[in-house]
């Protein structure tokens, strides 16, 4: 008996965008329809934390840093829900690329000591919280894309 493809899971047309305003606690929009689609996917509970919280921390950084917090500047969530994945791809108006994520890790001694400054941490979270990351400057505007998979919650 075959199985109809619609009741396999979402499709991989099956996209959902937001645009929202560049200000701050616009963010919680996106973790909030981040957070819903991965529910609505299966994700177990902890996935869907780390999913609000990269969502979050890209979209903050979209605001801030690429839009510079103009209202008039858009910040573009793209949802791609897929059988086993969830790409997420959060894009800023800016014309100034953002500088390239370093693969450190930031120092939280440095940080306190009042030696570094405080950049850096939501790229670092991100790749902490993510399957897959890949942080694209352009002068036509900055993207974030993410992939997290979801994995079965039960070993066999």
């Amino acid at each position: 008996m075959a199985h109809p493809a619609s009741l396999a899971g979402p499709q991989e047309d099956s996209t959902i965008e937001l645009h929202l305003p560049s200000q701050l606690g616009w963010e919680r929009a996106a973790m909030d329809l981040a957070a819903g689609v991965a529910r609505r996917m299966g994700f177990p509970p902890e996935r869907v934390e780390d999913i609000k919280t990269a969502v979050s921390e890209a979209t903050t950084n979209a605001i801030e840093h690429g839009n510079k917090s103009e209202a008039d500047q858009k910040v573009l969530i793209v949802l791609a829900p897929e059988r086993e994945r969830l790409e997420i791809a959060v894009k800023d108006q800016s014309e100034t690329p953002f500088p390239a994520a370093g693969p450190g890790v930031p120092s939280i001694e440095d940080k306190l000591a009042g030696v570094s400054n405080s950049r850096g941490w939501g790229m670092f979270l991100i790749r902490e919280l993510v399957d897959e990351v890949k942080f694209t400057p352009s002068r036509a505007g900055n993207e974030v894309r993410m992939v997290v998979h979801l994995k079965p919650s039960h070993t066999t």
